[in-house]
């Protein structure tokens, strides 16, 4: 009587979380990201021991700590990927200011471990790098910017977004970190030529990069080192560079055998910057093509399911943390073949490194939020707005 006197109201057929995860995330992208991780356990168990005894450790101390962060990194992913593209944005907010803050703060509270650069804050048992942290909330908020920019009457995002990327630029040249510094203008580059920006003004930023990497190299000693060291023609066999250069000569296409490896006990980063030498010395080029093809297929599936994204603030975003991901991947494995100049970047999911672990799972999280399968609806619903 109650329905036929009020009328019925029909029920919603609410999928439960976890099966639509499943159904709409991209397999292939999940697979791969796990795959490499398992890759750097395998790396961190060749490369680590050396380093463990030298600080007085267990041999496999540092990759229990790299399973222990990869964890929580995989958690997080897991996690943010599950998130609805307006609550990643509205968390990217949250994250994006606390890490500038962080960032900020670097000169009063940070430490520079003897490396020559206040990237860090001690906290005893660990660190935190909060730039690594910055990346991932700084692409979701310039892609927000970019995207309201295109809206009828919208905001001046543009305009905000270039003059939220210099700013940060700034920020982070002064550590010195002229690798974080790099990623983050190259990803708004992307995203700003994705949304349609003129060839002339990406020709004109071009040459102002050109320009500042002029006055950085003459007015900073760290960045000038890096520099010479980069374009001298003869290797020092005892540097970094040319330790990493030999192991990997002496690879070749099948490696020199598990634990055969020379280089992890005269490398100090041989578990972080230098990984893909330790790969390459002890499994050989096909390892590393293998780590190469694991990367390609995760930027690959992203930009073919981005392509077909009708949202541009979700586009915009994917198409950023896709770029700067494999950018990242591409500048660790350039500096260890010298094809360019050292930069202190970890390889993302093989590389050890807390920070780097946790906030790439973060990135990669919200990569996969952003490439779920969903309802694109019609192309006259996008005109006329109706589609959210």
């Amino acid at each position: 009587m109650t329905a036929m006197v009020h009328g019925s109201t029909p029920l919603r057929d609410v999928e439960p979380v976890l099966p639509k995860w499943w159904r709409t995330i991209d397999k292939w992208t999940m697979s791969c990201i796990l795959i490499l991780f398992g890759v750097g356990l395998l790396l961190g168990f060749a490369a680590s021991p050396p380093l463990a005894e030298k600080n007085g450790f267990a041999p496999f101390h540092y990759v229990q700590k790299q399973a222990f962060f990869g964890g929580l990194a995989l958690t997080a992913m897991f996690l943010t990927s599950m998130m609805t593209p307006t609550l990643v944005r509205r968390l990217a907010v949250l994250g994006f200011t606390v890490s500038l803050l962080a960032v900020l703060a670097l000169p009063i509270f940070g430490t520079d471990f003897g490396k020559g650069a206040v990237r860090w804050y001690s906290l005893g048992f660990a660190s935190v790098q909060p730039s690594e942290f910055l990346k991932p909330g700084f692409v979701v908020v310039a892609a927000w910017l970019l995207a309201s920019a295109q809206e009828i009457n919208g905001p001046p995002g543009r305009m905000w977004s270039f003059l939220l990327t210099v700013f940060i630029v700034f920020v982070l040249a002064l550590q010195p970190d002229f690798g974080q510094a790099s990623l983050i203008l190259f990803g708004w580059g992307v995203m700003y030529f994705v949304a349609g920006a003129p060839m002339l003004l990406l020709v004109g930023m071009a040459g102002m990069v050109v320009l500042a990497g002029s006055f950085a190299y003459g007015n900073s000693e760290h960045f000038a080192r890096r520099i010479d060291g980069f374009l001298n023609p003869d290797i020092d066999p005892t540097t970094q560079l040319g330790y990493a250069t030999n192991a990997i000569r002496e690879g070749g296409f099948f490696g020199v055998g598990v634990g055969e490896g020379q280089v992890k006990w005269s490398l100090p980063d041989a578990h972080t910057d230098f990984i893909i030498a330790v790969a390459a010395e002890e499994y050989g080029l096909i390892l590393v093509l293998f780590i190469i093809g694991l990367f390609s297929l995760i930027v690959l599936r992203s930009f073919y399911r981005l392509v077909k994204e009708r949202d541009p603030f979700i586009r915009l975003a994917g198409t950023g943390l896709a770029a700067m991901f494999c950018v990242q991947a591409l500048v660790n494995m350039g500096v260890a073949v010298r094809l360019l100049p050292a930069k202190g970047m970890t390889l993302p999911f093989v590389s050890y490194g807390g920070s780097s672990l946790i906030a790439g799972g973060i990135a990669v999280g919200m990569l996969l939020a952003f490439t779920r399968t969903r309802p694109q609806g019609e192309i006259g619903d996008i005109l006329r707005g109706r589609l959210r």
